[in-house]
């Protein structure tokens, strides 16, 4: 096998493969060791925008963060953005390709892995040690024909895997044995090892489960995890449910959950700030009395404007507007506050046009070329300088742009109502950095914003990880798998 590549799979979605992933290549960085993070193929709205100008998943992009890179399409070579239950957009090498339903991907399959196997082997090229990510399950059989996600891929560039299993969610032999007798002889072989991870409790107890799984299956477990209380990492794609009051919050926050929301990372800083309190409202809730109303972003803009309508939220916004609240629209949530979105080419579904909110002059129409920008931008009300990313197919147009948010090169971002209450922006990751969250957060109602360095708490997350990762794993029989000694 390989002696570059280890591959990190799952018995499930959301069993830890991003965060192990992640944890490795800190770990590996640490050392100093030239550690690539890589994930063939992922499904994802959470996207990030790298340096050569494409677009990844966002978890890709954190895992390049532990391993002090900037990220890089070649992390993650093929990137599916659902539209619908059935279809998605295609993304190869950063760029759109197409839209495509299930079926139709599944055929397109053997062009994606020439792209996923083209990235690997310029990765292996600059790279001591590439750490790969699975999707989902080795053991959805009914993908395993032209899989480029999990063993198909390993089988291609002959990897070995770890296969990890979330005891919280129970049933973790079940679930580890079960996977392993789902795969093929040649599949089974280049398994190394299983790790638990989320464990809580004592380990005297769950021993006697450890002996019995390695003696049914010939496997090692290289590690059990313990549950990481408190634990941050940017979300793969599923939001984030802990919504627990800071001791001392004094603004609050609501954020309705789109049926296609998208970069819902671009919260994280504010959920974790320790003056706010931040709701994610699902769909049926009501959104509670509040400062400030962010309107998310949403990969199909259209379709979840008509999704905000049916929940009720235009009212309350309207009704909350009236009360002298704030209002900020992110991306798509900057495009629904226009007066209308056009998409006469069918880009995010269905051709049409749809009438947006009215609350600001101008209108959004939905182009085939994608703008992919990492940015550093102005804004307008004090000329302090920002930085954020720009993934979006609209173009906005009308007298509200004279009105800008920010300047990007000279190049007017956003609006912002006459009254002042209203806010839109093209820029996601806003709050990431203290210039743009402590003026939006004075916006919104907030006197004294306190410090808070979000930079800071991401890197003490990650190496939070990487020392549990080396505490409670066999790193010597992974080194040994890749020749490290």
């Amino acid at each position: 096998m390989t002696n570059k590549t280890l591959m990190v799979q799952g018995t499930t979605s959301d069993a830890g493969k991003s965060v192990i992933t992640a944890g490795l290549c800190r770990v590996f960085a640490r050392k100093k060791i030239n550690v690539a993070p890589f994930k063939p193929q992922n499904m994802a709205l959470n996207s990030a925008v790298t340096e050569d100008g494409g677009e990844i998943g966002r978890a890709q992009a954190v895992q390049a963060q532990a391993c002090y890179l900037k990220a890089h399409t070649d992390f993650n070579p093929v990137l599916l953005k659902p539209n619908t239950d059935t279809g998605a957009q295609v993304i190869i090498h950063g760029k759109v390709v197409t839209d495509m339903n299930a079926v139709d991907y599944h055929h397109y399959k053997t062009t994606a892995k020439a792209a996923v196997l083209e990235s690997h082997q310029r990765l292996c090229a600059q790279y001591d040690v590439i750490v790969v990510e699975g999707a989902g399950s080795p053991a959805e059989i009914n993908l395993r024909d032209r899989d480029i996600a999990n063993m198909g891929f390993a089988e291609a560039v002959d990897c070995p895997v770890i296969i990890v299993a979330d005891i919280d969610r129970g049933g973790v032999f079940a679930h580890l044995v079960g996977t392993l007798e789902l795969l093929s002889a040649s599949e089974q072989q280049r398994v190394i090892g299983f790790i638990i991870n989320r464990f809580r409790g004592d380990m005297a107890l769950l021993q006697p489960g450890i002996d019995w799984l390695e003696q049914y299956t010939g496997k090692p477990v290289l590690g059990t995890l313990p549950y990481l209380q408190g634990f941050h990492l940017e979300a793969e794609d599923a939001i984030n449910s802990n919504q627990t009051e800071p001791n001392n919050a004094q603004l609050k926050v609501a954020v309705p959950v789109l049926a296609r929301i998208s970069n819902h990372t671009d919260f994280d800083a504010l959920r974790l700030h320790p003056q706010v309190n931040l709701q994610f409202i699902g769909p049926g809730q009501s959104i509670p009395p509040c400062d400030l109303i962010i309107i998310p972003g949403s990969k199909s803009t259209r379709q979840d404007l008509q999704w905000l309508r049916d929940n009720g939220w235009d009212k309350s916004i309207t009704k909350h507007l009236r009360y002298g609240g704030k209002v900020l629209g992110i991306c798509g949530g900057f495009q629904m506050l226009g007066q209308g979105i056009h998409d006469p080419l069918g880009i995010e579904g269905q051709a049409g046009s749809s009438d947006g909110l009215g609350w600001l002059e101008f209108s959004t129409e939905i182009q085939t070329e994608k703008q992919l920008h990492q940015v550093s931008a102005q804004l307008a009300a004090n000329n302090k300088t920002i930085t954020g990313y720009e993934i979006h197919a609209g173009i906005s147009s009308g007298p509200a742009l004279d009105k800008p948010f920010a300047r990007i090169n000279q190049r007017a971002d956003g609006a912002i109502s006459e009254d002042g209450n209203i806010i839109g922006t093209y820029l996601h990751g806003l709050f990431d950095h203290a210039e743009a969250r402590e003026y939006l957060l004075q916006w919104a109602g907030l006197a004294n914003v306190e410090s808070f360095d979000y930079q800071a708490l991401q890197e003490q997350e990650i190496n939070r990880l990487a020392d549990c990762i080396e505490a409670h794993i066999n790193l010597g029989e992974i080194n040994r798998h890749l020749n490290l000694g």
